[in-house]
């Protein structure tokens, strides 16, 4: 029997003003922005702050669907599996699919309502090689949009030329706010637009440097996939069938830095941390939390796990992770006095183990070589100067590249959702050798930085985990961490 607490929208949806257009709609946005923004609807009794969300190359029936109900849906917050909060959302006030045709999008990205782009279109979605931080002007669909900018396919090319049409009818620029799980996401997204903008023109790029505000921003909720079960657990547990609702963890974080000329909702009345600078919450988020997840996923789905809750639920893996959080990764940062890193990581450990979710390991090990990149390098780079040990990051490297071969140790078949699944393949299928395919893995140069390529300590470490992990299983390569559950 699941407990319920329940909060509808007490303002009124239609008289509501979009003042945020979001790029990357999907169950993420749903469960985290989305929520914020009606918090704040709701406690101002409406407002200017609707959202207008976008879908621009994927999910035309999500959209489709959300119109159709009138973009209401319902988010359930599930604290364990007796434990829920069912939310009623409204902030959706508009539902976009802008695939070939861009204009619909481009007429409320031009109104002057517009204060405010926000984004979640993952990693890859700002075509940024993650070694370099430049622009990949050289991938097929930047090309395609500097050939055709008024209709381009790319998040970079849509707000470059949003941008370049605000500019020239004399409107102040949108404030541009990535929600993605990127080292300093505000900082690569300008980097993103202001590459691509000086192809047109080096005075354009200046424009946007001097003239556009690209906040980073921190954003923390788990919202596994939805599945049929997932819907069957709503109809049983809240009664309902609503088939754009998402599912989430009741806790929920977002930390912004304070900087919106145009104006912003006032966020931290609803939760949101307004700071100066954002990226000691960020770093701390990536390397704990999701160089976590990253974990549980590669070396779970090794030994046949489904999701991040029963995984954890194991003793070993519980140490495996403990180990990494406390030893490898947490060292490393640099947090303001205010912020009990120790206690940060026991609430890691307890929303592991909440099993209510059923986050499968297979959705956090999609994009793996855009992801593993901004969670694991750079304290690995930091241990490895001061000669210390990489036992956890080794071994997730290891299951990683045991991952992208799209077998399991039980030779089990999975897909490899990530944008270079046919290269990381092609490593197995050409030799059968482990030092071999660990080597041509870790001299991908858009993956390691060369500091990682030229560290024979690195390739070592990974080559003696990998050796272990294919030869002699999971648990006997979690030996080493000590488990103190």
């Amino acid at each position: 029997m699941v407990t319920i607490n329940t909060t509808k929208t007490l303002y009124s949806p239609e008289n509501i003003e979009v003042g945020i257009v979001h790029i990357g709609l999907g169950a993420f946005h749903r469960a985290h922005q989305a929520v914020y923004i009606e918090k704040n609807l709701n406690r101002n009794m409406g407002g200017s702050w609707g959202i207008c969300a976008v879908n621009i190359r994927s999910n035309y029936q999500l959209v489709d669907q959300l119109e159709r109900y009138g973009c209401r849906y319902h988010v359930v917050e599930y604290r364990n599996s007796q434990n829920g909060h069912l939310r009623e959302i409204n902030a959706i006030r508009e539902a976009l699919y802008a695939g070939d045709d861009k204009e619909v999008l481009f007429e409320r990205l031009l109104s002057e309502h517009t204060k405010i782009v926000t984004l979640t279109v993952t990693e890859k979605g700002y075509y940024i090689a993650l070694t370099d931080k430049k622009l990949r002007l050289d991938d097929p669909s930047i090309q395609y949009d500097l050939k055709h900018p008024a209709q381009p396919k790319t998040a970079p090319g849509i707000l470059v030329e949003a941008l370049y049409r605000r500019r020239e009818i004399g409107l102040a620029p949108f404030t541009i706010l990535s929600c993605d799980n990127i080292p300093n996401n505000g900082s690569l997204t300008r980097q993103a637009v202001c590459e691509l903008a000086a192809q047109r023109s080096d005075e354009f790029a200046q424009w946007i440097k001097d003239e556009v505000a690209f906040p980073s921003s921190m954003v923390d909720r788990i919202v596994p996939a939805m599945t049929d079960e997932s819907k069957k657990r709503l109809q049983r547990d809240f009664k309902i069938e609503d088939p754009n609702a998402v599912l989430s963890e009741a806790f929920s974080q977002w930390v912004i830095e304070d900087n919106f000329p145009l104006g912003r909702p006032d966020w931290e009345n609803d939760g949101v941390q307004m700071v100066k600078d954002v990226h000691p919450f960020e770093t701390m988020k990536l390397r704990l939390l999701n160089g976590s997840h990253s974990l549980l996923a590669y070396i779970g789905s090794a030994a046949n796990f489904e999701t991040i809750a029963k995984t954890r639920a194991v003793p070993e893996f519980a140490a495996l992770v403990r180990h990494y959080m406390h030893v490898e990764a947490a060292p490393t940062l640099e947090m303001p006095e205010e912020v009990d890193v120790p206690v940060y990581i026991e609430s890691l450990m307890l929303r592991f183990s909440n099993d209510s979710l059923h986050h499968r390991l297979s959705q956090v090990a999609i994009d793996g070589s855009q992801k593993i990149p901004q969670r694991w390098f750079a304290c690995t780079e930091e241990r490895l100067n001061a000669n210390k040990d990489i036992f956890a990051v080794a071994l997730g490297i290891a299951a990683w590249i045991l991952y992208v071969s799209g077998r399991n140790l039980k030779g089990q078949q999975h897909l490899v959702d990530d944008p270079l699944a046919e290269r990381l393949s092609e490593c197995h299928a050409n030799t059968d050798k482990p030092q071999e395919i660990v080597r041509n893995i870790l001299d991908m140069s858009d993956i390691f930085p060369s500091i990682l390529r030229e560290h024979d300590g690195f390739y070592q470490a990974v080559l003696s985990a990998y050796r272990m992990l294919i030869t002699q299983g999971v648990m006997a390569c979690l030996t080493v961490f000590e488990s103190d559950e």
